[in-house]
């Protein structure tokens, strides 16, 4: 099966079997291992990826549902020139990340609850991250820079949007 979609701003066609997870279209056929695949039950949120302006784990959705959509992982983020996004330059001056495998879903998830409530409380943040397992932080930093990230993208929302 052949499916067309935008991928970081560039049209991609991915010929995969239609029980193809999108998790393993973008790992495998598209070569982009920033997406993470954690426990292929939709549970942790290391998949996490942007399709059309919206957090989706991508372990829990088939390729062949992609068609024609936007989808934007952690590669697709950062500048062209290497800029971090907001949200990356958070987490990094946050120490929001330890061992860096929960790292790109946690980004992917804090850009999306930033971008629709972008006055978050810390009680929040904890609670729309939810869906987010990381193993090695204990959260602390981690809420700490999704606040942050989020002030950052509210004073930037041009680029912080482009991204959403």
């Amino acid at each position: 099966m052949q499916v067309t979609f935008t991928v970081n701003g560039r049209e991609a066609t991915v010929d995969a079997p239609p029980n193809t997870f999108l998790v393993h279209a973008i790992r495998e056929h598209l070569h982009l291992t920033g997406t993470h695949v954690g426990c292929d039950t939709a549970q942790c949120g290391a998949c996490t990826v942007h399709v059309d302006g919206r957090a989706v784990k991508s372990c829990n959705v088939l390729v062949g549902q992609m068609a024609g959509r936007k989808i934007t992982t952690i590669e697709g983020i950062a500048e062209a020139d290497g800029t971090m996004h907001p949200m990356q330059a958070a987490f990094k001056e946050c120490h929001g990340l330890q061992c860096g495998f929960c790292t790109p879903g946690m980004v992917m998830s804090a850009i999306d609850l930033c971008t629709h409530h972008p006055k978050a409380s810390e009680a929040e943040v904890r609670e729309l991250l939810d869906g987010n397992l990381c193993r090695c932080t204990g959260y602390q930093n981690i809420v700490k820079a999704v606040i942050q990230g989020g002030e950052a993208m509210s004073a930037a929302p041009a680029k912080a949007a482009a991204t959403a």
